[in-house]
């Protein structure tokens, strides 16, 4: 049975991590890792985890919880750990704050995808879908913008990270295999989704579409907060997987493009 490895990654979010905490609790299908990776909170954050690990061994789905509190160097670090960690078939970062939509998500995806009917070697390398934006109560605000394409590749991404980072589920071989560089302080999701889909074009494996809205995100992130860094970090990551024209071209698109939204 295919199993899913959902990493959280915290420090100090105990007002935001129980809709985490509760929207994996609430998953029906019942082959679940949760790695809850802390970066040493000072807050309540780790007891909410810890009480929520219990709660969890005596709930009906049996999802297995691990909870580990230690400094890091940061967001990308800690991710890093998850990836070293995680022993399912498929791993998301599903961050505190960030939520599954429904219950039925992962269900959905084995289901429509009939994941549990394929030999290991030919699962998807990357399984993705669409995301809500929700703020920060949890409340549904809109779709998010940018939108996943029917047929996602590395290239892709040209165009923008067209697939959220907790809405793209990858492969737990081929995503230890591509750990985040840390030279990224903003922006090493999106570089790892591109390395993630170039391994998945090296071995002439699917990457799958789940025809599902599969995350809610958090609308003030840390891609939100330190913008401009962002953008620069975003700049340096296409340049170097799809060059410095082609990346000048493309920013001067989004630039259009970001105008005539205003207007």
């Amino acid at each position: 049975m295919i199993t899913f490895s959902v990493v959280t990654i915290t420090f100090n979010a105990a007002s935001c991590l129980p809709r985490t905490l509760e929207s994996v609790l609430s998953q029906t299908y019942p082959h679940v890792e949760h790695l809850i990776v802390d970066g040493k909170s000072t807050d309540n954050t780790v007891k909410l985890a810890e009480d929520y690990a219990r709660r969890n061994a005596r709930a009906a789905n049996g999802h297995v919880v691990t909870v580990t509190s230690e400094p890091d160097g940061g967001l990308y670090d800690a991710m890093n750990k998850g990836l070293a960690r995680a022993a399912g078939d498929y791993v998301v970062f599903l961050n505190a704050g960030d939520c599954f939509p429904d219950a039925a998500v992962l269900q959905t995806i084995v289901d429509g995808l009939k994941l549990n009917e394929m030999p290991a070697a030919e699962l998807p390398a990357v399984i993705y879908g669409d995301t809500d934006i929700i703020d920060s109560e949890g409340n549904y605000l809109y779709p998010r913008r940018l939108r996943p394409p029917k047929r996602l590749n590395w290239r892709s991404f040209r165009w923008g990270m067209l697939v959220c980072h907790q809405a793209f589920y990858a492969r737990t071989d081929i995503a230890r295999s591509n750990t985040y560089n840390l030279d990224y302080r903003f922006s090493a999701d999106v570089d790892w989704c591109i390395r993630v889909m170039k391994e998945a074009a090296r071995r002439s494996l699917p990457i799958a579409d789940a025809h599902a809205t599969l995350a809610n995100y958090t609308e003030e992130g840390q891609t939100t907060k330190h913008h401009r860094e962002s953008l620069k970090e975003r700049f340096h990551v296409m340049a170097s997987h799809y060059g410095l024209l082609l990346t000048l071209v493309m920013h001067c698109w989004f630039a259009v493009r970001s105008a005539m939204k205003i207007k």
